[in-house]
């Protein structure tokens, strides 16, 4: 074992002094191991995700952060190009720049400039909606090497989701400023309970933007999703969305487009190896929070993934600690690393997979039930229910609080499948075509 100094690195003269037990600003953490692992030294942040400011010019109906309002302690130019330095001494390769809205932080193209001089990659997410030829030539002078613009359905049901008359509109617009500049694009799309009818069609239309990629994942129940129960998915349509993504994944194919399904799109139904082309074992090898991922908030608050709630995974922040020491040292951190399936409960607890899977996505799973361990978005899952004549579903329960990065508490409820449903899934499982509604 070795052992790593928890200095702050290079910090200023004008940052407080800590008790040892949390933050400066009152929030709570749980204080770093005094020791670092091998698998800690082992576990390296190949890929970061950095959220410039929580400022966003859309508010939508799904969105996981809240956006909106800038946080009121974001770190400043100085310390986030400062964290630029130790992301690069760590060995992170690609670095996604988000927000809210990366580029309503006045610095955002310094810090993706400094990026990619520090040899990393550099990639952007964006909704699009300010994304005009000004700002796309930023992104080219910064070395920005692909920019995502966030489509959700077609123009009525991206409007709906993004909250926003126009932003359709906007988004495509955006792809068109970021072609005439020679940036390469691609695509991100929620698939939820208000569009999946959309997705095919959707398909067709951004495949004339020249896109390399689309992405796609399952809206979570955080932010203010967690406000919309109607835009959740039902984990019994794990039966319909699955033959739906593969089909899309062959035309994709056709098209020359690559699909990367996110890490909650599966787990271990038939089309797992058309799915996860690009894994090693041709099958989704559970959560990498922590072992390759690393997610940074605007205030330098530090994760293991981005998208994982605030509350129970924020490790600590750069201004109190060296990247580094959070990494290696920081049990919300390192809870993947040497990970068993002793924490595992429900179905997920005894299923066939769970050594390798170990209950999927962790954001997912958790921000349902306020824990990791049981993730009922799981084809497999839903097809031995269906075998049963069994499905599951969630309901409200608790609200959520209204933070960012928040969740609700739902109750799973495992009940009959009724007629005639149960008959029309169990063709769409055994055809993969159609809906069951």
């Amino acid at each position: 074992m070795s052992t790593s100094s928890d200095s702050p690195a290079r910090r200023g003269p004008s940052l407080p002094v800590l008790d040892g037990r949390g933050r400066s600003d009152g929030k709570l953490r749980l204080p770093l191991a005094e020791q670092t692992r091998e698998c800690d030294t082992l576990a390296r942040p190949e890929y970061a995700v950095w959220e410039l400011t929580l400022r966003c010019d859309l508010a939508c109906r799904h969105c996981g952060s809240r956006a909106g309002k800038a946080r009121p302690d974001e770190l400043s130019t100085e310390e986030a190009l400062e964290l630029v330095t130790q992301m690069a001494e760590m060995g992170v390769q690609e670095t996604t720049v988000i927000g809210g809205e990366a580029y309503l932080r006045a610095d955002w193209h310094r810090i993706a400039r400094a990026l990619t001089d520090a040899g990393i990659s550099t990639t952007m997410t964006t909704g699009g909606r300010g994304l005009d030829p000004e700002r796309v030539a930023l992104a080219k002078a910064a070395g920005i090497q692909s920019v995502s613009v966030s489509i959700d359905g077609l123009e009525a049901e991206h409007d709906y989701q993004r909250n926003l008359k126009g932003s359709y509109a906007a988004a495509m617009a955006a792809l068109d400023n970021l072609a005439a500049a020679g940036i390469p694009r691609s695509v991100n799309t929620q698939l939820n309970g208000s569009n999946l009818r959309d997705i095919e069609a959707l398909l067709e239309v951004i495949a004339t933007k020249g896109i390399h990629s689309w992405q796609i994942q399952i809206t979570v129940a955080m932010g203010r999703a967690a406000d919309h129960p109607e835009l959740l998915l039902q984990p019994w349509q794990m039966i319909e969305l699955m033959p739906m993504a593969a089909r899309i994944a062959r035309r994709c194919r056709e098209l020359g487009i690559r699909l990367w399904p996110g890490s909650n799109v599966g787990y271990f139904g038939p089309y797992e190896a058309l799915l996860r082309w690009d894994h090693p074992d041709g099958h989704q090898t559970g959560c990498e929070a922590g072992t390759r991922t690393l997610g940074i908030e605007a205030n330098g608050d530090i994760k293991g993934c981005p998208s994982l709630p605030t509350a129970d995974y924020v490790g600590a922040n750069v201004r109190d600690h060296s990247l580094r020491a959070i990494w290696e040292r920081s049990s919300a951190l390192r809870f993947n690393r040497e990970r068993g399936t002793e924490e595992l409960w429900g179905r997920c607890a005894s299923c066939y997979y769970a050594p390798i899977c170990k209950a999927g996505c962790t954001w997912t799973g958790h921000v349902l039930f306020g824990r990791r361990g049981n993730n009922p978005y799981c084809h497999h899952r839903a097809l031995e229910l269906l075998r049963e004549g069994r499905r599951e579903r969630v309901e409200l329960r608790e609200a959520a609080s209204g933070d960012p990065f928040d969740h609700a508490i739902y109750e799973l409820i495992e009940e009959p499948w009724p007629e005639p449903e149960l008959s029309r899934a169990r063709a769409v499982a055994e055809s993969g075509e159609g809906w069951i509604r």
